[in-house]
Parts: structure tokens; C-alpha cells; sequence
């Protein structure tokens, strides 16, 4: 079959490779209707994330087709078309049971597909348990709106969820991509009065109006932790969520969140070695009350398949996220290049492989 597979830092190619093999009897073997890059696959391609393996097929957002399943698989059958969670935890794991399912065993296990084990970015890929990863798309929810739910849906209202939101709370997020615009949505809905997006992009701002911010700061005027103390009458917000930025805006996060009852929720990926500072002054000498959360996003069924209902029922549309749409699996190399350039009318990409109605 032919795959997209990272060959070398900075290249990507197409290969011949073997089809998978079901291999294990909860498993299934699919194949992509939809799909989209993310930005982390650029950090591995171009530059910031792990070194991988050559010859590796990236990729971990997509709606598939179910061909083939194990013998213990129950919930799905041949030809279903379902929603591929980008983080497919081990369930089965006793680290699983106790909360820690994104972690379970080694550090990021849960972030399998396109990481240590071959992503969607070819004809057909593999999951290791189609009952507890796969998930169902409801009547009514398109075939894009399944692929925003996949990740960066989760992604923003994991961001969201972490954040600790009170009713009538304000809350800032930080960085107004994808998931930012997600995180946005996931806020008011958790009942944030204010929502203050950090953020300058053109398409970007318009659509956070779209998602409920209330206020639009740019990076480009001034510090944006002086500008949210001062919008706040120096208190600060109740609630920071990180979803894009340098290593700066986690300081910054800190500086800008309220003493006593702060919550800093971080869903941004910082590429390279290093530190990320905690500021001794406003972090209180080390006792301001402010909690910092670092979190992966929520992944398997059951989570996806409530961010589609989120949908299904008028809650959150995250379609208008796809700014760009391609057909036909080989454009998966122009999507990819688009997602590193980042132009300013840009916010996702969507493949399309097949096109079916649900």
C-alpha cells in the first residue's frame, strides 16, 4: 500500500509499504475517508518534536472505514465509518483504572497512532482496540465535523475542563489556533462571563468572536500580562488557558493569573530541550495559591463520542475550523507543507479521501 513516512528530518516521502495485519482480536484495520495534519506532525517532521524512526507513517486525525476487524470485536463491523480518536489509550491497563490512561505504563502512551505505531497518513492503518478507541458518529454530524472532534475538539476542552471554570469567571486563552478556538468554545460553555483571546491572525480572531471571546489582544501591542492585569483592575483572570505560544507565554500565563484561586491550564506543546521558567515574583516566591495543570488531551471512545454529541445537538459546531479542503490521499503532502507555512487565512486543513453521507 502506499504510505506518507518520515524519511529524515525535514522529509517526508511516499513508499510502498505492507498492509497491516489485524494481528490482535480486539483489533480492526481501517482505511481514511478523511484526515488532517497537525501541527505537531510538522514539529516531528520539521523540527521541535522527538526524533522518530525512519520510514515511520505519521498522522493521528481521521474519520475512517472499518474493513476489517478482530474476532473479539463487539461495537463495530465491516464497513462502518467511524471517528479515529487521536489518542487511543490502553484501557486495559491497570494504570488505566487508576486515572492515569494517557500515561499508562510510559510517558504519552495513550498518543499512539503516529507515534509509536503507524499513523493514518496511508491506505489503511491499524488500532489495537476497536471497542475502547473507535468511536460512532452520531445521525446529522458531518464528515468534517467528526475530524475536528478527533483532536483538536478534545484537545480545547480538555484545555477547558482543566481550566476549573466557575460560573461567571474570566478566563484568557492564549493563542487563537485550532485548538485555542476550541478551548474558547469549551469556556463558555463551562459558564466563563469573559473570555479574553490572546491572538493576531486575521481568520483567527474573526472566528474566536464566532466561538464567544469577548476580548481580542494581540501580541504585537504590548505585554499581554500587563494588558490583562490592567483589563482586570490588576486582579488578574480567575483562569489561563495555554494553547499556542512560545516558552515566554507560560511565564506569562503565571503573571497574568489571579493570586489565591488561579488556575493555569496548559494544552500547548513546547518543542526542545530546556526549562520553561516559573516567575518567583508574581508565582508568589513560590506560594501565590496558583495551580499549574499540564495536560494531554482526553482521548478513547467514550470521550469522542461526547464531543460529537456536543455536536449533534447545536452545542459546538468546530467545521468552520477547516479553511482548506483537498481531495485524494496523495494531497496529504500539500496539507502538511500548509500547516508548517501557516498563512494568515489558515486555521485547519481537511483531506478527503472518500466522500460518504452519514
Amino acid at each position: 500500500m502506499k504510505a506518507y513516512v518520515f524519511s529524515a528530518p525535514g522529509k517526508m516521502v511516499w513508499k510502498d509499504i505492507p498492509e497491516p495485519e489485524t494481528g490482535e482480536p480486539y483489533g480492526a484495520i481501517l482505511s481514511p475517508v478523511a484526515l488532517s495534519c497537525c501541527t505537531s506532525d510538522v514539529h516531528t517532521v520539521f523540527g521541535g518534536g522527538k526524533p522518530k524512526q525512519t520510514m515511520h507513517v505519521l498522522g493521528h486525525e481521521c474519520v475512517a472505514r472499518v474493513i476489517k476487524t478482530g474476532a473479539y470485536v463487539k461495537d463495530f463491523k465491516v464497513g462502518d465509518v467511524v471517528a479515529v480518536p487521536a489518542i487511543t489509550p490502553d484501557w486495559r491497563a491497570t494504570d488505566s483504572q487508576e486515572g492515569c490512561e494517557r500515561h499508562a505504563i510510559e510517558h504519552f502512551s495513550g498518543h499512539r497512532l503516529g507515534r509509536t505505531m503507524p499513523g493514518v497518513f496511508a491506505e489503511y492503518f491499524s488500532v489495537l482496540d476497536a471497542d475502547t478507541t473507535l468511536a460512532h458518529i452520531p445521525n446529522g454530524v458531518t464528515i468534517k465535523q467528526a475530524l475536528m472532534c478527533v483532536d483538536v475538539m478534545t484537545t480545547g476542552l480538555t484545555g477547558a475542563e482543566y481550566a476549573e471554570i466557575q460560573t461567571g469567571d474570566t478566563v484568557c486563552v492564549i493563542g487563537i489556533g485550532p485548538v485555542g478556538l476550541m478551548a474558547i468554545a469549551g469556556a463558555v460553555h463551562m459558564g466563563a462571563s469573559r473570555v479574553i483571546a490572546i491572538g493576531s491572525r486575521a481568520k483567527c480572531v474573526e472566528m474566536a468572536g464566532i466561538y464567544g471571546a469577548s476580548d481580542i489582544l494581540s501580541y504585537k501591542e504590548g505585554n499581554i500580562a500587563e494588558r490583562v492585569l490592567e483589563m482586570t483592575d490588576g486582579k488578574g483572570a480567575d483562569s489561563v488557558i495555554i494553547a499556542g505560544g512560545g516558552d515566554n507565554v507560560f511565564t506569562q500565563a503565571i503573571d497574568m493569573v489571579k493570586y489565591g484561586k488561579g488556575v493555569v491550564s496548559n494544552i500547548n506543546y513546547y518543542g526542545g530541550e530546556g526549562y520553561l521558567a516559573f516567575p518567583k515574583f508574581s508565582g508568589g516566591r513560590g506560594m501565590a495559591g496558583k495551580t499549574v495543570h499540564t495536560e494531554l488531551a482526553k482521548g478513547g471512545r467514550a470521550r469522542i463520542e461526547r464531543m460529537l454529541k456536543m455536536v449533534q445537538y447545536g452545542r459546538i459546531d468546530p467545521e468552520p475550523l477547516i479553511t482548506h479542503t483537498f481531495y485524494g490521499l496523495k494531497n496529504v503532502e500539500k496539507a502538511l507543507l500548509l500547516t508548517k507555512e501557516k498563512p494568515e487565512d489558515l486555521i485547519k486543513t481537511a483531506v478527503i479521501i472518500d466522500e460518504v453521507n452519514l
